[in-house]
């Protein structure tokens, strides 16, 4: 059996994938080893597919997943496998293929073929679909018939799953005593789990059998993501007693995996009041030992429909800014319906822009120069390279060519002959020469 990327960091041994990140995140091959060795940081990937190397944790830019995926109501494999392809193209780092409807098997191999970067998926979508095909009741669903999917799953080339370990019958109790919720249960995967434990009275398989749900990714060195059933999904239930509980859980089981030589990423919440951010995040990392964390958002406010994709931006920055490794992505389809591929590429331009926005203040020294260089081209009104250094240049080009100026193409068309920086300019010419922020 091939090593998996935390095997290989504890013994020593520098992989292919950690210079390859090392590269990326200008930073020594040393540093990813030991990041990876110690479960601050992981690869996603699989052993059967070969992906496009991305590292996420401590002292990384912050990466951004997009999320996918067929529905009951709307299942079109070409609409899904063009989705992945524009989030790709928009600049994900992951992607997440989560359908729920139609041959899901064929879907997730689509997908798989038509993109090259790492993907990830939670697998209890599809155990509970094929249960209720079979059974015509997802709550008869058979702990064999999810382990073997998982193996199946993995076995096509996912490269993280988010499988949901944390919730157990002790988590349920305490979400029964302190009087449910006010946004309810918000994840598919966690609220049909929840409901096959109290139909069938027993304990969640994935915690029972932690041990074998390692096992599998193990084998394929897929990221093992701890999945937040039981996360908030109103900021008035943000810090409850349920969802704590489950992060408790889900930071142990990830100490656990990391020493059995998985790699492993926690998942944080969806909804979260702004002056929560910070200490959800110190939470989670602190009982983790800082493992990776996979933030949901989040989302600050509940009332932004139509526009979520700019509430999450804004928890978005700020979990970045605190230390969040990875950022789902929102779109502006959030709660409302099925996002389209227009929606795919908007969640993930301004999840981007969230993100480098945090990482301005977590990783300034690396993030700094690119903000600074835009700057000078705004000032000295150098318009090649201010799309050079704007983060989507296409845009930026689009706009200006539309409604360019009719006389002096150093200008635009906002200030025209008044154009602040032109009269400034000539008054500090002397300045800019001898300075030394010329």
């Amino acid at each position: 059996m091939e090593r998996t990327q935390v095997e290989a960091a504890v013994e020593g041994l520098i992989t292919p994938e950690m210079e390859k990140v090392a590269e990326k995140e200008g930073m020594s091959p040393e540093r990813v080893r030991v990041g990876i060795a110690e479960g601050r940081m992981v690869v996603p990937g699989n052993h059967n597919r070969k992906s496009r190397v991305v590292g996420i944790g401590n002292g990384l830019f912050t990466k951004i997943n997009a999320s996918i995926g067929t529905s009951t109501d709307i299942a079109d494999i070409e609409a899904e496998v063009r989705k992945a392809l524009v989030a790709q193209e928009a600049g994900a780092d992951t992607l997440m293929e989560l359908s729920v409807g139609g041959d899901l098997d064929l879907i997730r191999r689509e997908v798989l073929a038509a993109v090259d970067l790492p993907v990830g998926n939670v697998p209890l979508y599809q155990a509970f679909s094929e249960a209720q095909a079979r059974y015509g009741d997802p709550n008869r669903l058979d702990a064999e018939l999810l382990f073997d999917l998982i193996e199946r799953q993995c076995a096509d080339g996912i490269g993280f799953m988010a499988v949901h370990c944390g919730i157990n019958l002790y988590t349920i109790e305490r979400l029964e005593k302190q009087g449910y919720r006010y946004g309810g249960l918000v994840s598919k995967g966690g609220a049909s789990m929840v409901a096959w434990m109290k139909t069938n009275r027993r304990e969640n398989p994935l915690y029972e059998h932690f041990d074998r749900v390692v096992s599998i990714l193990k084998k394929y060195d897929v990221v093992l993501s701890l999945g937040n059933g039981l996360r908030a999904g109103a900021i008035g239930d943000s810090f409850d007693r349920a969802m704590i509980q489950e992060l408790l859980i889900n930071c142990e089981l990830a100490e656990e995996g990391r020493k059995m030589g998985c790699q492993m990423m926690v998942e944080g919440p969806g909804h979260v009041p702004l002056d929560e951010i910070e200490a959800n995040i110190i939470l989670q990392k602190r009982m983790s030992n800082d493992a990776p964390y996979y933030m949901l958002g989040p989302l600050p406010t509940d009332i932004g429909a139509g526009y979520d994709h700019v509430v999450a931006a804004i928890g978005a920055a700020q979990s970045a800014r605190y230390g969040a490794d990875l950022i789902c992505y929102i779109t502006p389809a959030e709660h409302l319906a099925l996002p389209n591929a227009a929606d795919v590429a908007e969640g993930v331009r301004v999840a981007k822009l969230a993100a480098h926005i945090g990482d301005l203040s977590k990783l300034p020294e690396k993030t700094r120069k690119r903000d600074r260089a835009m700057s000078q081209a705004r000032r000295d009104l150098d318009w090649e390279g201010q799309f050079a250094h704007a983060l989507f240049p296409e845009t930026a080009r689009r706009i200006r060519e539309e409604r360019s100026p009719s006389c002096d193409d150093k200008v635009c068309t906002m200030c025209g002959e008044f154009c602040a920086n032109r009269a400034a300019s000539k008054l500090f010419e002397e300045s800019l020469r001898t300075g030394t922020k010329g």
